[in-house]
């Protein structure tokens, strides 16, 4: 049964004001509903596949936002973690994302993704969810995000993780035990001991 536009708005608003097609279309939203609500003014494209009520203020964070709606079973990791932890002076290029090894990777234009692929232990670990424009975000938690710095050094860049690791020792929360928690699950553990020594 097709929902009115009335009911496809209140599920707009159910889903923060953003909803994949194939979400509404699965809710009981006809093609046709979401293209007039499109015509008229009531949403906007926001994506490729992705639509959200006009007259909303604009997104805080549009590609971790847009990522998540895309691709709900990734975790933003590495750079784009750090820089949404504000650890880094890098400019993320890419959003980052994690996912398992050998599973479907989207293909997205905009914004652009960049996969590495975790094993089940490092995935489900230090993952935090964080509320960004009412979008659910799945990103590692800043101590998990080192060690995986640490542990893709040689793709990242080895200045990076150092970087990361001194800006997190001037923070007022840290935890240097729960980075080698992390190091441990992530077997980087004797790799990373002497940078924490030097900063601790």
């Amino acid at each position: 049964m097709n929902v009115s536009i009335q009911e496809a708005e209140r599920l707009f608003k159910a889903n923060g004001g953003l909803i994949r097609t194939r979400d509404a279309i699965k809710a009981g939203v006809h093609p046709r509903t979401l293209y007039e609500m499109r015509d008229s003014g009531l949403v906007e494209q926001a994506g490729r596949g992705i639509f959200r009520l006009a007259g909303l203020p604009p997104l805080a964070n549009p590609d971790l936002v847009l990522t998540a709606k895309r691709v709900p079973s990734a975790v933003v990791c590495l750079i784009s973690a750090l820089a949404f932890h504000e650890l880094t002076t890098q400019i993320p290029h890419t959003v980052q994302i994690a996912l398992r090894p050998g599973s479907w990777t989207p293909k997205i234009a905009h914004p652009p993704i960049e996969v590495f692929h975790f094993s089940p232990i490092s995935l489900s670990s230090g993952v935090e969810n964080h509320l960004i424009d009412g979008v659910t975000v799945r990103v590692f938690s800043r101590e998990k995000t080192l060690t995986d710095i640490f542990k893709f050094r040689n793709r990242i860049g080895m200045e990076v993780a150092t970087e990361a690791l001194r800006n997190y020792a001037r923070s007022k929360r840290r935890r240097f035990d729960k980075v080698l928690d992390f190091a441990r699950i992530c077997r980087v553990e004797s790799v990373m001991r002497p940078y924490l020594e030097a900063v601790a």
